[in-house]
């Protein structure tokens, strides 16, 4: 029994989180990165990679961690800590990126040999520096992710249908107050989403 607002946050963040889920063939018992795990995406990202019995580990701002594990992270590291630092190399499978930015070398730096790395996003900034022979010499995988593929709005359907997954809305704003709602998202104080509605 979602609302309109609550199904509202499915095809965007969810559509998304899940698209680079399966792209980036996520199994059971892989130890994920998420970047911005506190995020619309990240935070769907959370969910559904717990949903595929993944061992998830979340990058968000320390306020936002006790939120972050409630939908299924199993550890939080501090969006400013660095990442190397607290897992060390060659400790994760697959990363989760929406954030790119100074931070992307670090965290290709955790992928295991073989790991896949995949974004749809790049908030922190688009420009990365990459060391290419991270890159060869780790068989990595760069994965992105735009267009759905066909699965991914049937298995939404059914996650939903089988309560495997519960919508995180953070705040709805009314269509009008759509500038307000961008100024609120940019203070990154929220966890989830946020939805416009439209006149009644």
């Amino acid at each position: 029994d979602w609302s309109d607002a609550e199904l509202a946050t499915i095809p965007c963040a969810y559509g998304t989180a899940e698209n680079m889920l399966h792209r980036a063939c996520v199994s059971e018992g892989e130890h994920l990165l998420v970047a911005g795990a506190s995020g619309g995406v990240g935070s769907a990202v959370v969910q559904l990679a717990k949903r595929r019995g993944a061992r998830v580990t979340g990058i968000a701002a320390s306020a936002k961690a006790d939120k972050v594990k409630s939908i299924g992270a199993d550890e939080v590291i501090d969006r400013n800590d660095d990442v190397v630092d607290r897992l060390g190399e060659h400790a994760v499978d697959v990363v989760v990126d929406n954030v790119a930015g100074p931070a992307f070398g670090g965290m290709l730096n955790v992928l295991k040999r073989g790991g896949r790395y995949t974004s749809s996003g790049a908030i922190g900034g688009p420009l990365v520096t990459l060391d290419m022979r991270t890159f060869y010499l780790n068989d990595l995988t760069l994965v992105g992710c735009t267009a759905w593929d066909e699965p991914v709005f049937a298995n939404l359907v059914s996650y939903i249908e089988r309560g495997e997954i519960r919508p995180l809305l953070a705040k709805t704003f009314p269509l009008e107050r759509i500038a307000d709602a961008q100024r609120e998202f940019l203070k990154k104080t929220h966890v989830g989403n946020f939805v416009l509605l439209p006149p009644q």
